[in-house]
């Protein structure tokens, strides 16, 4: 700040001594008159670097700065490290700004910046995805008038009025609801008051939660609803045995006949059961071998032989030479459910097919059948638990519905791809396609 008192100073000074040098030598009107053209000048010169100032301000760029000399030189060199360094910390903020973009946008949640009158000031892309939003157009729009669902509207008008009069600085219960434009998901939804009259929309969807709960539910209920059967009617019988005390031995038999087959079909659905959890076990390895396909499936079209009792025509083709790395009991237990279910699924005197091929290499077992067949409504949900395209004749049968089930975690696990082709009235062919790397001849 000296050096600029110091280089203002020094022209003032000179011009001073050189007036009163003309005043010694000539008179005073000389004098004065240096002095007011001096003055005169320097006003125009202050006003030229004024007026460049002033246009720059305009536009302030660091390159198209002015250049001068004296004193604005000075504070010339003072506004350009003034700009660098403004340009230096808002490019800083700039990569700040981005850097937390980009965490906003990797986040699992969707987040949106609500004020005082539920006006949206900013949200990330998964926000804008779950309410359907657009930032450039809808920036401080009302949220309500956006996402216009009842109960959507209730809970931040409950929320506002819980914070205002009890203080809380949360709302505590989530709100769960499926948002109109999009009927397939669901949505978890919280606020949370933050800073001054601000708030975050949270929001996380958790459709696939909401699935695997429905599936838990389900699956309960089917347990529970096939463990009832069984153990009622056994349950019933040995109520009768106990009333009976001049129970005929046919009679008795026949009660013992009939427990016994309930009793299996319990001990087929807790087997079926175990299978399944050990399958869904991912802490469980697959054990793998090269296993005979020839061997494997003359067992398969045997047991399937004794299944069908010779009501069926049963057929065995292996058109394919190649052995399969796997799991043995595991492709012994799919190839014998697939069979089953065909047998189950094919009137009597029908005809399936067990083949084993390859289709560009890759190795194909398939189970074709006469049977019944099934409508295309069906067939994306064969494989899931309990579920029976015709419940009445599969119980009647002793299936117990986790036979597919069974048959698509075992494909997953040999990397196999499940195929289903059917056609109503006509029959169904279920062929496991395996990857060609598991392929040994």
């Amino acid at each position: 700040m000296q050096g600029f008192w110091l280089r203002l100073s020094i022209p003032i000074v000179l011009v001073t001594l050189f007036a009163l040098l003309l005043w010694g030598v000539f008179s005073a009107m000389p004098a004065v008159l240096f002095m007011l053209l001096v003055l005169l000048i320097v006003m125009v010169l202050h006003a030229r670097q004024l007026y460049r100032l002033g246009r720059w301000l305009q536009d302030a760029r660091i390159e198209t700065i002015p250049e001068a000399g004296g004193i604005w030189d000075e504070v010339f060199s003072q506004l350009y490290k003034m700009v660098k360094r403004h340009n230096q910390t808002k490019l800083e903020l700039a990569t700040e700004l981005q850097h937390i973009e980009q965490a906003t946008a990797a986040l699992p949640e969707g987040v949106a910046i609500l004020n005082e009158a539920n006006r949206i000031e900013w949200c990330n892309p998964l926000a804008q995805q779950h309410f359907d939003l657009d930032l450039e157009h809808d920036f401080m729009q009302d949220i309500t008038y956006l996402v216009r669902q009842p109960e959507f509207v209730e809970y931040l008008h409950e929320s506002l009025s819980r914070e205002s009069l009890l203080g809380e600085s949360s709302f505590s219960e989530p709100l769960v609801m499926r948002p109109s434009r999009h009927d397939d998901m669901v949505l978890s939804i919280k606020l949370i008051p933050y800073g001054v009259n601000k708030r975050l929309l949270i929001s996380r969807d958790i459709t696939q939660l909401e699935r695997i709960e429905a599936m838990r539910r389900d699956f309960v209920a089917n347990v529970s609803h096939e463990l009832r059967t069984p153990l009622t009617v056994v349950n019933g019988f040995v109520e009768n045995l106990q009333d009976m005390p001049d129970l005929s031995r046919d009679d008795a038999r026949r009660a013992l006949q009939l427990m016994a087959e309930q009793t299996r079909r319990m001990e087929n659905l807790v087997a079926d059961l175990l299978t399944l959890s050990h399958l869904e076990n991912d802490h469980s390895p697959l054990l793998e071998e090269t296993v005979d396909m020839g061997a494997l499936l003359d067992e398969i079209y045997r047991e399937g032989q004794l299944l069908s009792g010779g009501s069926h025509t049963l057929r065995l083709e292996v058109a394919s030479d190649a052995k399969l790395l796997g799991n043995r009991e595991e492709l012994r237990s799919a190839f014998g459910n697939l069979l089953s279910n065909a047998i189950r699924y094919t009137p009597e005197g029908g005809s399936i097919l067990l083949r084993w091929a390859e289709r560009s290499s890759q190795p194909v077992f398939s189970v074709q059948d006469s049977g019944i067949g099934i409508a295309a409504q069906h067939i994306p949900r064969l494989t899931e638990r309990f579920y029976r395209v015709d419940r009445s004749r599969s119980r009647e049968t002793g299936g117990t519905g986790l036979g597919l089930a069974i048959v698509k975690h075992i494909a997953m696990r040999h990397q196999a791809k499940l195929e289903v082709l059917s056609d109503e009235g006509k029959g169904s062919t279920f062929a496991l396609v395996f990857p060609i790397k598991r392929a040994s001849h």
